[in-house]
């Protein structure tokens, strides 16, 4: 059997690291898209960079998406490239669009054009829930976005489902919810939380200020939900999941568990700012599997007590030496 070729928009992302990594265990040719601007450092594929073959595109240039699918002729194409900070999405509402809704057009008409034999792989969000209209959430809820960046994810999620049923094309779109590791960007609460728990237990930082502690999210392990993805271009047929442990927390446990893992109290450290306050705050996802685990056969495999404790102890090592430790 011939070897399959994946390429992966996003690929020096968190999510994209994790996909690389497992698709090479799978004996994928794998082939990681990067925008020749990016500044984007490759630490989080540093280890994989032998590996996989790093390709320049934009998913801001039509002629660029085409040429490139044209070249690399892949069997599976993963789309995790994204403004995909929801804070910045109101900051750049209109970049964000560009990437994350427009972009995907983009990629879907490339293989429309290259290919249609493609698979397709669409990274949806929870966040195009939004304001929820109903708990949990699952694939038939109801979309209410309440930011930027969700509402160009429910852009790309439509647009893929329109070119699977228009043009014949295996096109899917995992909803995934907040799925974290010691790779996660710094920008993102639960890594701001590690990197500081590290910091106050090394000496370095002395608080940490966060938003609203009381928002409550569906948390899971980034390398769990990259098995998914891989798992949906699998079946026979192209269908839409919700990828989620089924089980929420605040932030506020977030907090607690991470400096428990270092031996102190929260309340101590913790400062609400209302500067990370949203402008339409998300005030609880939580999602049902049920269907990815019945059709796909995916469960997750790290709880969120380890997934928090793992991610203390990787910045933990990291900063130690910043520390003198």
């Amino acid at each position: 059997m011939a070897q399959r070729t994946a390429l992966i928009t996003g690929i020096t992302g968190q999510d994209g690291s994790y996909l690389a990594e497992l698709l090479l265990a799978e004996g994928y040719r794998v082939v990681g898209m990067t925008r020749r601007t990016s500044t984007e450092v490759h630490e989080r594929i540093e280890h994989l960079v032998d590996k996989v073959e790093i390709v320049s595109g934009d998913l801001l240039d039509q002629s660029s998406m085409t040429q490139l699918i044209g070249d690399v002729r892949p069997n599976e194409v993963y789309n995790l490239a994204a403004q995909s900070f929801v804070p910045t999405s109101w900051t750049q509402p209109v970049l964000t669009g560009e990437f994350t809704a427009l972009g995907v057009t983009r990629v879907l008409e490339a293989i429309r054009h290259v290919d249609r034999s493609i698979r397709f792989y669409q990274a949806s969000s929870s966040e195009m829930f939004g304001k929820v209209q109903e708990t949990p959430q699952r694939e038939s809820t109801s979309f209410y976005p309440r930011s930027p960046y969700g509402v160009a994810k429910v852009y790309g999620h439509w647009i893929t489902v329109n070119y699977r049923e228009s043009y014949g094309i295996f096109a899917v779109s995992g909803i995934l919810f907040n799925h974290e590791s010691e790779r996660r960007g710094k920008e993102f609460v639960t890594r701001k939380i590690s990197d500081g728990v590290a910091r106050i237990k090394l000496g370095i930082q002395e608080k940490l200020r966060l938003g609203n502690l009381e928002a409550r999210r569906d948390w899971g392990f980034a390398g769990d939900y990259v098995r998914a993805m891989w798992l949906m271009l699998a079946r026979p047929q192209p269908d839409d999941y919700v990828i989620a442990t089924g089980r929420t927390h605040t932030v506020r446990d977030f907090c607690r568990l991470a400096f428990e893992a270092v031996g102190l109290d929260y309340e101590r450290y913790v400062v609400e700012d209302p500067r990370f306050v949203r402008p339409a705050e998300v005030d609880v996802l939580i999602g049902d599997a049920s269907k990815a685990k019945r059709v796909l056969g995916w469960t997750p495999s790290v709880t969120f007590e380890e997934l928090v404790g793992r991610m203390v102890e990787a910045d933990l090592a990291r900063l130690r030496p910043l520390a003198g430790v």
